[in-house]
């Protein structure tokens, strides 16, 4: 049982302000792991102020410094990796080998990059008459989600405090124990007092009290649409820099000379990672007319091998979703398919018979799915997968394209220049060709309703500057 009852604050573990406490709930269990404190709009103030009076002295802190200051706390976070992997197992149900790659690994990436990259960055350059200059944009809050808790945290908050910036971080409610491992690393790295502060709290209180506050000049968030329309609106009233990245209905585009056994366990792979917890899951499998028969056959067998089970089970390939809310959401997008008329070629909403405790989801496939109809329009956040087919190249770009989202996606084809042709037509932030690997060093963030600004590399990192010009003389 993991019992938080402090915030980090100005350096310090000190005690909210108030009395609410959130429970924790692993959720193959069901049962409570842990508590956080239920944070106030006091303590949200109390770390603002801590923000804003560490930022001056860290914006002047040399760049040699920082970079020093990220590489022990990459250093901490990889000597916690399979304490952090197991908790967030726990709290989102990731099978524990794959959080170990992806939920503990990726964070520690991310700060040793940022680390390495820092002294190279170019913060002056001479044009013309002109001094350009690259300056932090000052106090900066983050607002992370529950899919991938910690390597959400580690994009915005290493990029942050590499550039200057002073930190206010506010995790999701539903995976925050993570959140405590890395306070506990920046204390023991010696960050100064101030720089990197840690409130829990629900949204409607905290958060929205974070983002509006007046001594708070940027927001990152990574959350839902919905989310980005409350945060932008708000943020709005005192001009604020916001930067988000929402939600997703990815296309997999599979053309008809692609390498069908590759293309479908790559496209199956990318809708289920995670339980399909992931904003930029391939939700949307879109394939040609003339090979539909085979590309059902080979997507049906590949998804029926996704084992459902407990995340630290050898045989595990699919964890549990997050809560029973998100369950029942997930179930009645199923639901909602099958009214619709989309044919259930496997899975369904019926629970696991097999596994009375947890909030799993079987495996869902729809074949021949409208691609105005609901499913293929909302994103679903859980393991299900729609097949569109298409007859013609441009019918494909044009069902890639027919989504308020632009998050990702990806192209299959035997031949790579013709992939890459394609893939220029998708209006998205990312796009797989024949299974490309994530590249933490690459931009990652969303045309249209997906967001705006970019995460990861040093187009991450440049989210965190001012760019000033000093006119000179001669």
């Amino acid at each position: 049982m993991q019992l938080r009852d402090k915030l980090y604050i100005n350096g310090q573990w000190r005690a909210p302000s108030g009395k609410g406490k959130i429970d924790v709930i692993c959720s193959s269990t069901e049962e409570v792991i842990g508590c956080v404190p239920e944070g106030t709009v006091a303590d949200a103030d109390a770390a603002v102020q801590a923000a804003r009076d560490a930022f001056e002295g860290w914006a002047a802190t040399p760049v040699a410094e920082r970079a020093a200051m990220l590489g022990k706390i990459q250093a901490g976070l990889m000597s916690r990796m399979q304490e952090i992997a197991k908790i967030i197992a726990q709290e989102v149900g990731m099978p524990f080998k794959m959080a170990m790659m992806i939920q503990a690994g990726l964070p520690v990436a991310s700060f040793g990059y940022v680390a390495n990259a820092l002294p190279k960055y170019e913060f002056e350059k001479r044009i013309g008459n002109s001094l350009v200059v690259h300056e932090p944009v000052g106090v900066v809050v983050a607002i992370t989600p529950w899919n991938y808790p910690l390597h959400q945290i580690a994009g915005k908050v290493a990029p942050a405090l590499a550039a200057g910036c002073t930190v206010v971080l506010k995790p999701s409610s539903q995976a925050p124990l993570n959140a405590f491992i890395l306070a506990e690393v920046i204390e023991a790295a010696g960050v100064p007092k101030g720089v990197f502060n840690l409130v829990t709290g629900r949204g409607p209180q905290v958060g929205e009290r974070l983002v509006a506050h007046p001594e708070v000049d940027m927001i990152s968030l990574t959350g839902s649409t919905r989310s980005g329309r409350r945060i932008a609106e708000l943020a709005s009233h005192t001009i604020k820099r916001v930067a988000l990245e929402l939600g997703g209905k990815s296309a997999s585009v599979i053309l008809d000379d692609a390498d069908l056994a590759r293309a479908i366990r790559g496209s199956v792979s990318a809708c289920m990672l995670n339980s399909g917890q992931t904003c930029s899951a391939h939700t949307r499998m879109v394939a040609p007319e003339s090979r539909y028969a085979e590309i059902v056959k080979r997507t049906v067998e590949e998804a029926e091998g996704y084992t459902l089970g407990d995340p630290f089970a050898e045989t595990t390939k699919l964890g549990p979703l997050v809560s029973a809310k998100q369950r029942e959401t997930v179930r009645s997008y199923i639901r909602k398919g099958m009214a619709e008329g989309a044919e259930l070629l496997c899975g369904g909403p019926d629970a696991p018979a097999n596994l009375p405790k947890g909030w799993y989801v079987k495996p869902t496939v729809f074949g021949r799915v409208d691609p105005n109809s609901t499913i293929a329009q909302e994103e679903i956040f859980g393991p299900v997968l729609s097949i569109i087919p298409y007859k013609s190249e441009d019918d494909a770009v044009r069902i890639a394209n027919n989504s308020i989202y632009g998050l990702a996606g990806g192209v299959w084809s035997g031949n790579e220049a013709r992939a890459i042709k394609v893939a220029r037509r998708i209006r998205t932030g990312q796009v797989d060709i024949n299974g490309g690997a994530f590249n933490i060093e690459a931009p990652f963030g969303g045309y249209k309703q997906s967001g705006y600004g970019r995460e990861l590399g040093s187009y991450g990192l440049e989210e965190f500057f001012e760019v000033k010009s000093l006119q000179l003389k001669s």
